[in-house]
């Protein structure tokens, strides 16, 4: 029977996804619906619901969206083509790309331009990944794993760098780039790591959770890289662990002798979704939630400047 609750900290919103959520809420704010956003604003399904009531509309491709109207760019970032293809239908753009993830797109552009090939460590598939090889597309090679660094033959490798998506495993990643540096010891790398600091944090939280806990429920929907990953982190230190959207997905038979669950939240869920798991269990007989002292998290992003135009001219 389930005694307790232990919460990581910090878990939840990161200032990349603080910032993105806002720019879509001040966007409906400064023009009204409809705003159009390419792609969901963040890997989480309460929080595009959420926007959806309120009358953002969310599309696949920019092709989808009326000639002349406000499109928001996704946190994960959009490749150059996405730019042109918004200008070619006069679209109002609003970029609420991560200033992390826009920095890992920098320094694509930096390699490119001076002929590097460049690994870009990532999932195929994965927005932030298909924005950032749209970058240097004829540059870049994508290795997704250790089997993959075993195998990448570049073009050449008198110029060579890596760069990382920013929401993946710290310690799969530095598998991999053990490997690469093996392989290929003049590789460059970036002069900072581009796995972000929230998701190295909420890594370490999870951590530092796992002695204590007996099973731990990570809040977040499935297309949530980083979410994933704390489900992975904790199942590599020996943990059972589950990924939920919310506490309607709690399976019972999960918690069948189990003292303390661990509780923690990816970077794109709002704390709203952990207090009504904390509820779900107060209404099972759980009276014991307690929190691990917090990583210390200060960072904070400025709104894109249309935002903050309108917000001054209104």
């Amino acid at each position: 029977m389930v005694k307790r609750v232990l919460l990581a900290s910090p878990r939840g919103y990161c200032a990349g996804v603080e910032r993105a959520v806002e720019t879509v809420e001040r966007a409906l704010e400064l023009h009204g619906p409809p705003i159009y956003v390419r792609k969901q604003i963040v890997h989480n399904k309460h929080v595009v619901d959420e926007l959806q009531r309120r009358g953002a509309v969310f599309v696949e491709r920019e092709g989808e969206i009326p000639v002349g109207a406000t499109v928001v760019f996704s946190a994960h970032g959009v490749a150059p083509s996405v730019h042109a293809n918004s200008r070619a239908r006069s679209l109002r753009t609003i970029d609420a790309t991560c200033p992390l993830v826009s920095k890992v797109h920098a320094e694509a552009r930096h390699y490119a331009v001076r002929g590097y090939t460049i690994l870009l460590i990532g999932h195929a598939g994965h927005e932030e990944v298909e924005g950032t090889m749209g970058e240097a597309p004829d540059c870049i090679l994508l290795v997704e794993s250790v089997a993959d660094a075993e195998r990448v033959l570049p073009p050449q490798t008198h110029r060579l760098a890596h760069l990382t998506q920013t929401t993946l495993s710290v310690d799969d990643t530095a598998e991999i780039l053990k490997v690469l540096h093996r392989r290929f010891p003049g590789i460059e790398s970036p002069r900072k790591e581009d796995i972000c600091y929230a998701t190295t944090n909420r890594q370490r939280a999870v951590k530092r959770l796992l002695p204590a806990v007996d099973l731990l429920l990570v809040i977040g929907s499935r297309n949530s890289s980083n979410s994933n990953r704390l489900v992975e982190t904790a199942r590599a230190g020996g943990i059972d662990a589950y990924l939920i959207d919310d506490e309607n997905e709690i399976e019972p038979a999960w918690l069948e002798g189990v003292e303390t669950v661990g509780l923690t939240s990816g970077a794109s869920a709002p704390e709203a979704l952990v207090l009504r798991v904390l509820a779900w269990f107060r209404a099972r007989g759980v009276l014991e939630v307690d929190e691990l002292d917090a990583i210390p998290e200060d960072v904070s992003f400025r709104l894109p400047p249309q935002i903050r135009a309108g917000s001054t001219s209104s």
